[in-house]
């Protein structure tokens, strides 16, 4: 009974070693945490009844960061359907552009949205377009690749059925390789949408504009009550956004199977 078992203790000995290792190291005190649930609480009280006045002031920045997700995620996407394209096999026999494309990728992936949006702030300044660019740059990281996966996936028969009577490139892409990979894009698109709609509060509050600039303003200011609005309003925003894109993405993907 033991030894059927005993890879499975061993794994889970390393495991909690390698936790109890993490906590130390990162100092996690579970007894400091129980000690500041009354300042948390103390806090919270601070912050409650909302500052329903702010609410219509709040309506602006929202729509902003809004804005702001939706033309990054816009431009992200069509970057990277190209760059995809570039980085899949069976679209072009360069290996060199393909390889080249994919380490771009990787690289962009590993940088983080802040980093990138503090890149674009020394170029441009602060506001709401260096966020745009930040998070267009970061669409491109993840739907670079998972486009690209999604084109050297596709039948193949399409594709050579296209080129043995002399179509062109984009013509293949347009009548064989787009309507094999759109669910895919509309699925990830609106995925990488709801995540812009967050990364664009955070962003907000390093300066790219918006409701999460107002939510650390509050914060800053000891206008808790304030904070409390914007939170509210973001939690409306984020859940609205969700929503939309559930329903835009079962109708599009919906209409394009029954085709």
């Amino acid at each position: 009974m033991v030894k059927r078992y005993s890879k499975y203790l061993l794994s889970a000995g390393v495991l909690a070693l390698l936790v109890s290792g993490g906590m130390i190291v990162c100092r996690v005190d579970p007894i400091l945490l129980v000690k500041g649930i009354p300042r948390g609480l103390e806090l919270i009280g601070h912050m409650l009844p909302p500052a329903w006045g702010k609410i219509t002031d709040l309506l602006s920045p929202a729509l902003e960061t809004l804005q702001i997700a939706f033309v990054g995620t816009v431009l992200g996407a069509g970057l990277s359907f190209i760059i995809g394209i570039l980085a899949s096999r069976n679209m072009h026999s360069m290996r060199f552009l393909r390889d080249f494309t994919r380490v771009l990728l990787s690289a962009e992936r590993a940088l983080p949205d802040l980093i990138v949006m503090l890149f674009f702030v020394a170029i441009v300044g602060l506001g709401a377009f260096p966020g745009v660019m930040a998070l267009a740059v970061s669409s491109v990281g993840m739907l670079g690749k998972l486009f690209a996966d999604a084109i050297e996936e596709v039948d193949p028969k399409p594709v050579e059925s296209l080129e043995a009577i002399g179509a062109s490139k984009a013509q293949i892409i347009h009548f064989a390789v787009l309507p094999q990979v759109f669910p895919s894009i509309i699925a990830n698109t609106l995925y990488r949408f709801e995540v812009n709609i967050r990364m664009s509060i955070l962003l907000g509050v390093v300066g790219a504009g918006g409701i999460g600039f107002n939510l650390v303003t509050s914060i800053r200011l000891m206008k808790y009550q304030e904070a409390m609005a914007a939170i509210l309003i973001i939690l409306l925003l984020v859940t609205f956004c969700e929503k939309s894109a559930e329903v835009l993405r079962k109708v599009m993907i919906g209409q394009e199977l029954l085709r």
